[in-house]
């Protein structure tokens, strides 16, 4: 995967090791220097993981976030003091292969209760062009529900010694497939459990409630997408690879996981054709990166441009103030530009 503007190691290795004296200097008593009031000290490493954390955790939990609103989460650059600080979560709640700088950092911290999403569902590879007309995930016909079991079934077999993370090409974006982010939900929910026994009942409920909000999200999307007259998109950021999947849609992305990287001349003629071939009437970009590749290529094609929204970070240009909202609002987009009937 591409990934944006990496630290250089030696920065890197130089920002832990700093990290990791500020922390020793803090000792070991709980949440040295953090007063949360009682709450279990939950770090996220961006939004997704932030809105799983407080939709669980309720009034038991205090959120911190790593990358704060407006910032790209790929481009994330920890100060030697946020690293010094994840040694003193109680829970830290991430997604491995979004954020490298983030990656390394948690590994030096230590937590004890320490979640990694990726080994909470199954990651596929998604390149720029990716879904299919054939039901979800390859499985011709199948429902949301079996798609579910058979990922389960997958993720089950691979689980044993298996880091997804360090899958060659692996996508990320989980949390763009309602069915996939309510998996993970289940997961973060278990590991609150497990950190915060005593309010097990509270983190079981919440996650239930989740869990039911996510599956009618899902029943939005599929009826809302059900019958449209295109099934192709085009979009700056291949991040939609799982919600194509799940919703019967072709993705097919302009540059490939890196919105900012220029596509190359072919891959803009091909664009062309594609769009011309499959009726595509919109170029999606993202709130967080330029729209210049896209708008180019839309005045090129005589397309429109929408917004479709990774959710990378919730800014005050988001379509929604959270999650529920914003996805709703990508949804409205899809089916204006795809036709839903």
């Amino acid at each position: 995967m591409n990934v944006r503007r990496l630290i250089p190691s030696t920065a890197l290795a130089g920002a832990v090791t700093l990290g990791l004296v500020s922390l020793s200097a803090c000792g070991t008593s709980d949440a040295a220097g953090k007063d949360s009031g009682g709450k279990l000290d939950v770090v996220a490493s961006f939004y997704p993981m932030q809105y799983l954390a407080e939709q669980i955790g309720g009034d038991h939990v205090a959120v911190d976030t790593l990358t704060k609103p407006g910032v790209e989460p790929h481009d994330l650059e920890l100060k030697p003091k946020q690293i010094g600080e994840l040694g003193e979560a109680d829970v830290i709640l991430y997604l491995k292969g979004i954020q490298p700088a983030v990656d390394e950092a948690i590994a030096q911290a230590g937590v004890k209760n320490t979640v990694d999403a990726v080994t909470l569902t199954k990651l596929e590879a998604h390149g720029t062009g990716t879904g299919g007309h054939e039901g979800e995930a390859g499985h011709e016909g199948e429902t949301a529900e079996e798609h579910a079991e058979h990922a389960g079934e997958g993720h089950a077999e691979e689980e044993a010694g298996h880091d997804h993370g360090s899958e060659a090409g692996a996508d990320p974006h989980v949390w763009l497939d309602p069915v996939k982010y309510a998996e993970v939900a289940k997961g973060v929910g278990t590991a609150l459990e497990k950190a915060d026994p005593d309010h097990a009942a509270d983190y079981k409920k919440n996650t239930d409630a989740l869990v039911k909000k996510l599956g009618d999200l899902n029943t939005e999307f599929t009826n809302g997408l059900k019958n449209t007259t295109t099934k192709t998109f085009i979009t700056t950021h291949s991040a939609f690879g799982y919600l194509a999947e799940r919703y019967g849609l072709d993705q097919e992305g302009i540059s490939g996981m890196d919105p900012e990287s220029e596509p190359s001349p072919a891959r803009i003629k091909e664009l062309q054709d594609k769009a011309k071939k499959e009726k595509v009437t919109t170029v999606f970009f993202e709130t967080l990166a330029s729209d210049k590749t896209a708008k180019t290529l839309a005045s090129d094609t005589g397309l429109k441009t929408d917004v479709l929204d990774p959710l990378e970070g919730i800014t005050d240009t988001s379509q929604g103030d959270d999650y529920i909202e914003v996805m709703q609002s990508n949804l409205a987009a899809l089916k204006k530009a795809l036709g839903a009937k």
